[in-house]
Formats: structure tokens, C-alpha cells, sequence
């Protein structure tokens, strides 16, 4: 039986992405092509926020149901950006992102709390709040919540970085 725990978590998530979106509002291709010396750039971050090409989040959340304690990869620091990802447009990468989440948030509502309760083996994870064996529930919190909450403040910095650079410093 799916679970009102489920339902919550999902609608977390897609309130996360409502404003995701309306962080990416106004900003244009050049601005989101753009990265400050040793950063992400806005496509970057969006790229990222995708998952993995052509399979986004749900196989590491689904690994939780389908093997019994799986030992999963976050691949935290990889931006997951192809020369497809590169290609597309700054809202074409807002879309995707939405739809990575959507199909979490999907996932997520199906659940039950059995299901919920299962867990991987995550070493990326020991030294986090989560810990080295978290919960599908955790998990889905974490990156439903957490890790766009991150990648909109890593936004916002990146896209005021990028603003400070147009800006002659000494006032003139």
C-alpha cells in the first residue's frame, strides 16, 4: 500500500523544482554558458541537476527496491555534461531537470513505507547527516530537497560571480 509519506515527498520535491525555475527565470544562453575561473557554469549546474544522460536520478533510487542493500556511486562531483547536454539551450535544460525530478517525484508516491525503509550502501555518504547506509526515504529527501536547494544557492552564486565580473572594480 503506497503511503501519505510518499505523497509528501514527492510534492516536496516539485515545489523545490518550482523554484528551481524560477531561479533559472531571465537567464539568458550567453550568461548560462558562461563559468567564473574554476567553476560550473549555469548549464553546468542544470546539467547536473539531470543526472546521468538518458537516465537521470530514478536507477539509484529504484537500486534500493530492485537489490537488497546495493553498494551505489553518487558520482557527486560529475556535471553529466555531453556535448548532447552542451548543445541543448539553457530552458531546454530547465525542462529536463524538471523532468528528472517529476519521474522522482512519481517514483516517490508509489511507495510504500517497506519500501521506504530499505537501504543502500552509499560510501560518499558516511561522513553526511545521511550516513553510509541511508533510507530510500532519506535518499529521496536528500536529493529532492537537499541537492536542489544546494544547486539553486550554487546557482544564484555562480550567476552573481558572473555579474561581478562585468563590474569595473575600480568604479569607472
Amino acid at each position: 500500500m503506497t503511503t501519505s509519506r510518499g505523497k509528501q515527498l514527492a510534492e516536496e520535491i516539485l515545489q523545490k523544482v518550482a523554484t528551481l525555475k524560477e531561479s533559472c527565470a531571465g537567464v539568458d544562453e550567453s550568461l548560462a554558458a558562461r563559468a567564473p575561473a574554476g567553476r560550473w557554469s549555469p548549464k553546468q549546474i542544470l546539467s547536473h541537476l539531470c543526472g546521468p544522460e538518458g537516465t537521470g536520478h530514478l536507477p539509484l533510487l529504484k537500486a534500493f527496491i530492485d537489490h537488497d542493500i546495493p553498494l551505489l556511486d553518487l558520482n557527486a562531483e560529475n556535471p553529466f555534461f555531453t556535448e548532447k547536454r552542451a548543445a541543448m539551450s539553457f530552458s531546454e535544460l530547465v525542462a529536463e531537470s524538471e523532468r528528472n525530478y517529476r519521474r522522482v517525484a512519481d517514483f516517490a508516491v508509489g511507495l510504500t513505507e517497506a519500501q521506504l525503509a530499505r537501504t543502500a550502501h552509499i560510501p560518499e555518504l558516511k561522513e553526511s547527516p545521511l550516513g553510509e547506509y541511508p533510507t530510500l526515504d532519506g535518499m529521496i529527501k536528500a536529493l529532492g530537497e537537499f541537492h536542489i536547494q544546494f544547486h539553486i544557492d550554487h546557482l544564484h552564486e555562480i550567476l552573481a560571480a558572473l555579474a561581478g565580473e562585468g563590474k569595473n572594480p575600480a568604479g569607472g
